[in-house]
């Protein structure tokens, strides 16, 4: 082992030294090295085995040469080449994402500081949840546990990042579940151009002291034996379901922080952090146990030979094909066609809540990989709007459960679940508190299938009660989809009925991509003046809707539309309701569309339902300026000028930053059948 550690950090120090030399090829995009970090790197990359999780971060190098990746490999991540392992040249060097027989899994992570805490956690809850289920995790190298070993998830990263509040979030779940994870967290001193005296006031071991049951150790970062006797003490407490670790070790920091930040912009400490290089400290102690010093030149000599020739035929590998560009935008969806029963015989009509509660408990039913948890959706109360009652009682608290007021973790956790298997539904408790968890939502769940060639999409449901309706003030009534649907790589869906709740609901599960299904508030009971019919017959189970196939809700007449006579009303959730009451006024006049899903978007359907009226508004209950609903109306004049006899309208709440809480002050802010009646008339007539 001793060996070959010797050998690997050569081999990383080759690295760093030939990107210095090559600089004008290497630094072409930016990149960041392990030089300083090779020796604890490698200890844990020689104890995880093939049935563990990682998540390493942007200096881990070394810990993916000591996994067994060739540089080769790096490198054409390195140039961003086609052969790129990992993303196809999408992404940056040492952001691996792989699934290979005898390899830790690796799920894609970002860049952003710190952000990894929560996926990597994730990823031991979704272990955690297996085991206490009894359930196989079904390892895609084709083993289940490697040997008498227990899996366990090694999440890598700096102490800097340490002082995320998203890292808090994650070792609190940690220690709340006592989840099978170890924190390695290498601490160089330095973030960019920030030391520690500057970043924090404590370390990051001081600061687990903090979360009781999270066992802390000390390494030394730049001795191997130390990091690996340390480092394996920690395995072992995981492995034997003793709760999580948190391994300090500090590192000298020998290389830049990027080739993009030079250290001698900045750096006054490099003669002190050079004393500590964990390269000769190694070398030394070979010597004094015995090896010669000519096997360790040989071992010098050998690792900076396959370096130089790795680059070389790195660089004469192909770029991608340009055409590939879009390739993995999502992973190809699960429920194509409408499936089940939509009005079964003798079945009653039921509330949307009840169709969503009903729709989830199916979920839990049949697939045991599934678990559903978010804010008070566990325990007595079952949801806020009772969408979840009962469930924890039926199938247990390892499947349904509460979180803390966590919405980063919430919603990142998903990427780490999804990725041992796992299927997920959580639960924002409402759409103006999902703030928090779009840091996880745009920069780990959007991109991870695209970045990873698809091998890492994430399969995640997340409900979010939406809409303003009876005072429910300016932080329970917000309409966010304009936000949501400026993110790339998730599907957005709104269903304005009971039916189609229960269908959108299991497509949005099997999807192997990220959903955000919104759910409005006012239309969970069908209190509302004028949202009866939101209350449907409900369909069986099974029942499936495909995403991105919109819905006539409402035909106009036949003989009006040859007359010319009609209009379209594109809308979508509580829209759908204004619309119905306010056509009243205008018999068989009107059409109404609903979208149902508003990512993927049917815009062959409104383009279609254009072409058969010839004019059109577009309705949301989102203040307008800058919305999807204009964005939506600038499409269709784009691509149906030629049969429009009418500007498209929009309508839609006014634009300010928040709900009323009065309800006077929020009925004149928001949509209404009257107002969308008065619209309609100056439409029809124009």
């Amino acid at each position: 082992m001793l060996r070959r550690a010797y050998s690997l950090m050569h081999t990383a120090a080759a690295m760093a030294t030939l990107y210095e030399e090559e600089k004008a090829t290497a630094a072409r995009y930016v990149h960041a090295t392990a030089r300083g970090h090779e020796a604890v790197q490698l200890a844990a990359a020689f104890l995880l085995t093939e049935t563990d999780y990682a998540a390493p971060y942007y200096r881990d190098d070394a810990l993916l040469l000591g996994l067994g990746l060739r540089p080769y490999e790096l490198m054409l991540q390195l140039l961003a080449k086609a052969d790129d392992p990992f993303s196809g040249g999408r992404t940056y060097y040492a952001h691996p994402s792989l699934r290979r027989a005898g390899i830790p899994v690796i799920p894609h992570q970002s860049s952003a500081t710190g952000m990894q805490a929560i996926p990597a956690t994730g990823m031991a809850h979704a272990i955690h949840y297996f085991e206490k289920q009894g359930l196989r995790i079904d390892a895609p190298q084709g083993k289940q546990g490697g040997g008498h070993d227990k899996p366990l998830v090694l999440c890598s990263i700096g102490d800097g990042a340490m002082t995320e509040g998203e890292v808090a979030e994650a070792l609190q779940m940690a220690v709340l579940h006592q989840l099978p994870i170890v924190y390695l967290v290498q601490d160089n001193d330095w973030g960019i151009s920030a030391t520690g005296r500057e970043m924090r006031a404590m370390n990051a071991y001081e600061f687990a002291a903090g979360f009781p049951g999270l066992h802390r150790l000390q390494v030394d970062g730049a001795d191997f034996g130390s990091s690996y006797q340390g480092l394996a003490a920690a395995f072992a407490h995981v492995r034997s379901r003793r709760g999580p670790v948190l391994v300090h070790a500090k590192c000298p920091l020998l290389g830049h922080h990027t080739s993009g930040v030079r250290r001698e912009w900045y750096r006054h400490d490099l003669a002190s952090h050079q004393d500590q290089d964990p390269l000769p400290r190694l070398h030394a102690q070979l010597l004094q146990m015995g090896f010669a010093e000519k096997e360790l030149a040989a071992l010098e000599t050998a690792a900076q030979a396959t370096v130089r020739a790795d680059w070389e035929a790195a660089v004469a590998a192909p770029n991608p094909d340009p055409a590939t560009f879009a390739d993995h935008e999502f992973a190809p969806a699960a429920v194509t066609a409408e499936t089940g029963e939509r009005s079964p015989a003798g079945a009653e009509k039921a509330l949307m809540v009840d169709a969503a509660l009903h729709a989830v408990d199916d979920i839990l039913r049949e697939f045991p990989e599934a678990l559903f948890y978010g804010q008070d959706v566990g325990g007595e109360l079952g949801g806020v709007f009772r969408e979840a009652a009962l469930l924890a009682k039926k199938y247990g608290e390892s499947r349904v459960f509460n979180t803390p007021i966590q919405e980063a973790y919430i919603v990142g956790s998903t990427a780490g679940m999804t990725a041992v298997g796992a299927r997920p539904i959580v639960e924002i408790q409402f759409a103006d508190y999902i703030w928090p968890a779009l840091n996880q939502l745009v920069e780990e769940l959007s991109k991870s299938c695209y970045l990873t060639m698809g091998k890492f999409p994430v399969p995640a449901l997340i409900r979010v009660p939406i809409g303003a309706y009876g005072g429910g003030g300016p932080y329970h009534s917000g309409s966010i989809e304009s936000t949501l649907l400026t993110i790339r790589g998730i599907k957005v869906v709104y269903p304005s009925n009971a039916a189609d709740m229960k269908g959108l609901m299991r497509a949005a599960f099997l999807d192997p991509n990220p959903v955000v299904m919104l759910e409005h508030k006012g239309l969970y009971w069908s209190k509302v003046p004028g949202t009866e019919e939101a209350k449907t017959v409900e369909p069986a189970a099974g029942y499936a809707i495909p995403l991105g196939k919109a819905a006539v809700a409402q035909s106009a007449d036949p003989d009006k539309l040859r007359r010319g006579d009609t209009a379209l009303v594109v809308t979508y959730g509580m829209g759908v309701h204004w619309a119905k009451a306010a056509s009243r006024d205008f018999a068989g006049q009107v059409e109404i569309l609903d979208l149902r899903t508003l990512n993927p978007l049917d815009f062959d359907a409104v383009t279609a339902a254009t072409r058969r009226h010839g004019k059109v508004l577009v309705l949301t209950e989102e203040p307008l300026m800058n919305s999807f609903a204009e964005s939506l109306a600038g499409r269709i004049q784009r691509h149906c000028f030629e049969v429009l006899d009418a500007p498209v309208f929009t309508l839609g709440a006014a634009n300010m930053p928040a709900i009323a809480l009065n309800v006077e002050l929020e009925r004149q802010m928001l949509p209404s059948a009257a107002k969308v009646a008065t619209v309609l008339g100056e439409l029809l007539s124009y």
